[in-house]
């Protein structure tokens, strides 16, 4: 069950977002090591491996745990997150003073509910009876239609297309609805229509997860495995209209504005305007479409397929965003599939699945909590300190480009100077009004909550647009930039050590959340990012020369990411990639510069045996260790806009002559660039 109907167009964030206070330094004697000899192997030129010369022995000593599917910084500091979490509900569920309405009840009895498995175990899929029936009992076309589009009104899932509320990309005080292509289950097209070994035996796995499924809700084997098939089937069309992941970055191309009568027109078996009113948006002429072409086939996809097709797949949309929170032979069937797409080899504690539920779900109540009990007060002006000294480092950077011209630079200059930075948590907390909480019904929690969010996204067109909003939760782990504000965000959660520590010198904090900053500035000026100007619109604002040459720029860049291989015969799409390989590389940049300015970037003094340059960079590659199961990787690979982080660790360093200097990098290293060669984008 999907409960964030909150999507942003274009989201750039630091990380790839996975479901899951802080990271410790190690102190020896009283003495905090921010950067710790004993977690390198330098055994290992930096100049040959900087990665393994920088974490080679804390990626040794620290595999991925049974429950996860990878284990790096990000991780270790959100398992720490996730535990002060849980501490949070426990003390909510416990305290039976708390007034009914407030804060600390409603987030205190929704995981409650979530964790009374006995109660749970005893409904079975009884919570989901009435949907499976109503959507296998359609009997025309309009009546499929109708409950596509109802579906999502009463939580019961989104089939056949995506549909959300957010800015228009071209009139951003404008709140339109948007389509989206959808209606698959697989992480990504490339399943369904690639026929290699591993996507051949995800199919396998997904149709066995289908038949269990089905079969659990009373089908016979027989029934259960034609209704796979159909599914699948069904699904593959779908899946054969969808654009690549790399063409979606494409802001233009996905801008796509029709008339209500117009793309009616388009899909003439699919009325919208009598369609949309049943999924309450009303008073709507106009509407986006991210790709008329899937539209297209799917209008010709509902004509051709027969009623008895459409039924188990709408069904199939009821079981699959239930199953993970039906008793425990759903969730089981659930989980098996998911071992098979990701590696993992045992499921996730029930206590971390609800702590992470309650924060997606009911995020700015158990947000508050958190903050007022983890979070300093002082680390959110130092973050406005740092935001400002590396706005003042692009601005030099951005100043001192050879390749870009005054009238482009002074476009530039003003969209950095329009940034809006957002730091810890919002300045105005959602209420959830209206939203029913109750400790002894965790599936009508859910199903409340789902159907909550979706009102509170379509209320949410007519009405001026509301840049207080925040799309993460202060708990997360995580950053972004949201080109439609021209905002860059950083949750409380991400404010902890590696990446940020009050005590820590300039140079693990500029290495760290520094370059974190400057990441996220840098998308505003990636190749998706910066086709929006300062207010956010979707304009261009470049001369064609300027463009032309950051497009050779960005192509060089995609080159060397293209080259690194992740698994066997797999390498790192750096089309895909593009945006964070920017960012990263604009980033690490920027925050260099703006250490720089302070006085230990100024001096030659050693701590721990690492000069102030050695211990910049070797701050940015401890943010980057880890380890992945060969499946989650694959899976990456395809799905994930983020490279590895192996090769984030040093796919910026190798174009900064600041690295080669700070570790005497030469030629015949294995990973010298000649000067001429590296890139300098931003």
């Amino acid at each position: 069950m999907k409960i964030n109907f909150n999507i942003l167009v274009s989201f750039s964030a630091i990380l790839f977002n996975t479901a899951v206070l802080a990271q410790s330094s190690t102190s020896v004697a009283g003495k905090t090591k921010f950067i710790d000899p004993s977690h390198m192997d330098t055994s290992v030129k930096p100049g040959d491996d900087f990665y393994t010369y920088a974490s080679g022995t804390w990626i040794k000593n620290n595999p991925v745990p049974a429950k996860e599917t990878r284990w790096g910084s990000f991780n270790v500091l959100r398992d720490f997150n996730i535990n002060a979490v849980k501490s949070l509900l426990t003390d909510a569920a416990k305290n039976t003073k708390a007034a009914p309405g407030s804060v600390e009840r409603r987030v205190g009895d929704f995981y409650t509910s979530g964790m009374d498995s006995v109660a749970i175990e005893k409904l079975g899929f009884s919570p989901i009876k009435s949907d499976l029936q109503r959507a296998g009992s359609v009997k025309d076309i309009n009546a499929v239609l109708n409950e596509v589009a109802g579906m999502r009104t009463y939580g019961a899932g989104s089939p056949l297309f995506g549909f959300y509320v957010a800015q228009d990309r071209k009139n951003v005080t404008n709140m339109i609805s948007q389509l989206s292509q959808g209606g698959t289950t697989l992480p990504d097209r490339d399943y369904y229509l690639k026929n290699d070994a591993r996507s051949l035996k995800i199919r396998e796995a997904y149709k066995n997860y289908i038949s269990t499924l089905f079969t659990l809700t009373g089908s016979s084997a027989e029934a259960a495995k034609i209704n796979a098939e159909t599914i699948i089937r069904l699904e593959t069309k779908l899946a054969e209209a969808q654009l690549s992941r790399v063409e979606l970055r494409d802001p233009q191309k996905t801008y796509n504005k029709f008339a209500l009568t117009d793309l009616s027109k388009l899909t003439p078996n699919i009325n919208w305007t009598q369609l949309l009113p049943k999924m309450r948006v009303s008073g709507q002429d106009s509407i986006l479409v991210n790709n008329p072409k899937f539209f297209s086939e799917l209008n010709n996809l509902v004509a051709a397929t027969p009623v008895r097709d459409w039924q188990p797949y709408l069904q199939w949309n009821v079981l699959k965003s239930a199953a993970p929170y039906l008793s425990s032979a759903f969730a089981n069937a659930n989980f098996e599939f998911n071992k098979v797409l990701t590696g993992q080899k045992v499921q996730t504690p029930r206590w971390q699945r609800m702590s992470s539920l309650t924060d997606n779900t009911l995020g700015e109540l158990l947000g508050q909590l958190y903050v007022a009990k983890y979070f300093k007060p002082e680390a959110k002006a130092r973050m406005q300190t740092l935001v400002n000294n590396l706005v003042k480092a692009y601005e030099i950077r951005i100043k001192g480009l050879d390749w870009m011209s005054d009238v482009t630079k002074r476009k530039a200059l003003d969209k950095l100077h329009a940034f809006t930075p957002k730091i810890a948590y919002p300045e105005k907390w959602k209420t959830y009004d209206g939203l029913l909480i109750n400790k002894n019904t965790f599936f009508a929690n859910l199903k409340n909550a789902e159907i909550w969010s979706y009102n509170d996204m379509v209320q949410r067109l007519g009405k001026p647009v509301d840049k207080t909003r925040w799309s993460m939760t202060a708990p997360t782990v995580n950053a972004y930039y949201n080109p439609v504000n021209n905002e860059i965000v950083f949750p409380a959660g991400i404010l902890q050590f590696p990446f940020f520590d009050p005590n820590a010198d300039d140079a693990v904090n500029y290495g760290g959340i520094g370059a974190v900053i400057g990441h996220e500035i840098s998308h505003g000026f990636d190749d998706s990012g910066s086709q929006y100007d300062k207010d956010g619109t979707l304009r261009n604002w470049w001369t064609d020369e300027d463009r032309a040459k950051f497009k050779a720029k960005a192509e060089a860049l995609q080159k060397q990411f293209d080259d690194y291989t992740v698994l066997d015969t797999l390498h790192v799409n750096g089309k895909l990639t593009l945006g964070e390989n920017i960012g990263d590389l604009g980033g690490l940049n920027a925050a260099y510069e703006a250490f720089k300015m302070t006085e230990q970037g100024q001096s030659d003094q050693k701590i721990d045996g690492f000069t102030p340059d050695q211990r910049f960079f070797l701050s940015w590659a401890q943010v980057w260790r880890g380890n992945i199961l060969p499946e989650t990787a694959a899976q990456m690979i395809i799905v994930d806009s983020h490279s590895p982080g192996q090769y984030r660790t040093i796919g910026a360093p190798v174009n900064m002559d600041a690295w080669y200097k700070a570790f005497n990098v030469q030629p015949g290293d294995k990973l010298y660039k000649k000067p001429e060669d590296r890139i300098k984008i931003w």
